[in-house]
């Protein structure tokens, strides 16, 4: 299983979305997600989430809440376990994302993109401030097949 972590940056009613268009052997092509990516050896899911929202954004995260787990299988795909982390306090200026676009999306407008289908699900939790959960999704290809909160 690769361990990730996954990043929802948030201001003014916005997330900070990435939208990934510019790797072409990538399972998150063309889909809206939060910031992230994979721990390097000996870091902490906190650190990499740190260290990838600074690589990604630009932006220092001040505040960084641990919110869940999401364990993330796909066909074709290794297993992932995605850390989920969520802040509205960060310093910095935004730069330019090398894996994609990065824009501020109003919430209300969160449903219009495409995004992983289980996505919605843990994003709804966020808003809700739902206490710290782990959230198991199974996919085949795009289509969500299974999901489970634990």
């Amino acid at each position: 299983m690769i361990d990730t972590t996954l990043c929802y940056l948030e201001q003014n009613e916005c997330y900070l979305m990435l939208h990934r268009i510019k790797k072409e052997k990538d399972v998150n092509k063309d889909k809206w997600i939060g910031v992230g990516g994979k721990l390097e050896p000996g870091e902490t899911p906190e650190q990499c989430a740190r260290r990838e929202i600074w690589e990604e954004t630009g932006l220092t995260a001040e505040n960084l809440e641990y919110r869940g787990i999401v364990d993330f299988r796909c066909t074709g795909w290794p297993d992932e376990r995605m850390y989920l982390f969520w802040s509205d306090s960060f310093t910095g200026a935004l730069k330019e994302c090398d894996e994609g676009t990065l824009e501020w999306v109003p919430k209300e407008k969160m449903d219009t993109l495409p995004q992983w289908e289980g996505d919605r699900i843990f994003l709804k939790l966020l808003e809700e401030r739902a206490p710290f959960f782990h959230l198991d999704l199974q996919y085949e290809g795009d289509r969500l097949v299974k999901h489970t909160l634990k």
